[in-house]
């Protein structure tokens, strides 16, 4: 697909598969967010890789999904964990398409790392990380979105908030 860019009145090459594949999906990408403390870039490109800040599970109103993942201390389910990584992963689509205007570019998830805020019995970090991983899958498909990938839990993150993921992404010139 040819998409005419009227800011200066030349052709360029743009496709619209991956924006076409979110609309079959029913899903609307959040407001790409913007840092949340001191550092001024979301993310950083260096030749053909993305190197992407950990992202919060903010949902597209703004609010941020917290607590700690696991059964002590009556924390929160595996469910609501599943759910704030696919909103993380969500969120780095955003900011793909803020940095690439085109998600066709994306060549290659590579890596995501996952961050779980769980408590010190809980061992399904995997489990809520998949939150993440199905949404890319969902939206990139094979083999684009399939990655390497780590999840960890920490006693703590910032914000209270339930996850935090990074991601490596390959792109297109």
């Amino acid at each position: 697909v040819m998409k005419n860019n009227n800011s200066d009145n030349r052709m360029m090459r743009r496709f619209v598969h991956i924006e076409k594949k979110l609309e079959e999906l029913g899903i609307e990408l959040p407001p790409a967010p913007s840092p949340k403390a001191n550092y001024n870039i979301v993310c950083h490109a260096s030749g053909n890789m993305m190197y992407i800040s950990g992202h919060l599970p903010l949902k597209p109103d703004g609010t941020l999904l917290t607590g700690r993942i696991g059964p002590e201390s009556d924390g929160q389910t595996i469910e609501h964990g599943y759910e704030a990584a696919r909103h993380a992963g969500l969120n780095i689509i955003s900011t793909l398409k803020g940095q690439l205007q085109d998600l066709d570019r994306v060549d290659q998830i590579v890596k995501v790392f996952g961050i779980v805020n769980s408590t010190v019995d809980f061992k399904s970090q995997h489990l809520v990380m998949d939150g993440c991983s199905d949404v890319l899958m969902e939206v990139f498909g094979k083999p684009v979105g399939y990655h390497a990938r780590s999840a960890i839990g920490t006693s703590t993150l910032p914000l209270d908030m339930s996850v935090e993921v990074e991601a490596i992404v390959q792109i297109k010139p």
